[in-house]
C-alpha cells in the first residue's frame, strides 16, 4: 500500500468534513488542561519548576489541582512565556477582569 501526505489526505475529504474537523482542532486549542499547554510550549515539568523556583513534584500538583490561587495560575503562564487573562463571558459580550493583574 503507498504512502500519502497527510494533507492529500485531508484534501480529499469534502468540504463539510474538513470544516468540521478544523472546527475541533480549533475548539481542541483554545481549551487545555495545565499540562497539555505545557507540553504545547515544548517545556518539561522539570525546566518549568526550574522557572518557578520549585522541584517537578510542585509542577506535576499544580497540574492537577482543580482549584488554585490566581497567583499561582499566573505565575505558571507567564514562566511559559505568556500572561494571564481573567474574563467574564456573558451571551453578549466579554469583559476582561483587570482587578488581579497586580497580583505578580
Amino acid at each position: 500500500m503507498p504512502t500519502r501526505k497527510f494533507s492529500e489526505l485531508i484534501d480529499a475529504l469534502p468540504a463539510d468534513r474538513r470544516d468540521g474537523i478544523a472546527a475541533r482542532v480549533t475548539e481542541t486549542i483554545a481549551g487545555m488542561h495545565l499540562d497539555e499547554l505545557r507540553r504545547a510550549r515544548k517545556m518539561t515539568q522539570a525546566s518549568l519548576g526550574q522557572s518557578l523556583g520549585v522541584n517537578q513534584g510542585e509542577i506535576s500538583k499544580i497540574e492537577h489541582r482543580t482549584d488554585l490561587y490566581l497567583s499561582t495560575m499566573s505565575e505558571y503562564v507567564e514562566a511559559l512565556g505568556g500572561k494571564l487573562e481573567i474574563r467574564a463571558v456573558f451571551p453578549d459580550q466579554e469583559i476582561r477582569i483587570t482587578q488581579f493583574e497586580r497580583l505578580t
